[in-house]
């Protein structure tokens, strides 16, 4: 894996440090990355996103889901079973997890269920009033009338 090193980024630029240490983090990453437990992604309006995890034989108590400084990390904690259980397969997984998510900036999680062994976290892009896209009218002046320097004829 490269290495790229962002120090003249920093040298050079001004209220951009969120995106150098995004970069940083993203850089950070390796092929090795936890894939448990599955999840999607997906867009469902204009300004709406859903994570949905598969995390079946999780129960809400099991969960926690946190937003702190544009990071939105859910994690799940299932409680040990009873020891007299005798599994002869055991296929369901039921470890710990912890996963995280950079949220882009005005973007706040709106609500989250559990439903059907599924976890649907929805979110949204809202932006500030005076982020917005506004029209500018224009004005013109159609009833001015010329200016007289002299009104006496000569």
């Amino acid at each position: 894996m490269r290495h790229y090193d962002l120090t003249p980024l920093y040298r050079s630029t001004i209220g951009f440090d969120r995106l150098g240490s995004l970069l940083d983090t993203l850089a950070s990453f390796e092929g090795d990355a936890p894939s448990y437990p599955p999840y999607n992604i997906e867009r469902v309006g204009e300004n709406e996103y859903r994570i949905s995890m598969a995390i079946a034989g999780f129960g809400e108590k099991d969960l926690s889901i946190e937003v702190k400084e544009n990071t939105l990390s859910i994690r799940g904690e299932k409680k040990t079973e009873s020891e007299d259980t005798t599994f002869l397969h055991r296929g369901i997984a039921s470890r710990s997890f912890e996963r995280r998510f950079q949220l882009a900036d005005h973007v706040v999680v709106k609500g989250a269920s559990l439903e059907n062994g599924l976890l649907h976290v929805d979110l949204v892009r809202e932006l500030p009033d005076a982020m917005k896209p506004r029209t500018i009218a224009i004005k013109t002046d159609k009833a001015e009338t010329p200016k007289v320097i002299d009104s006496k004829a000569a």
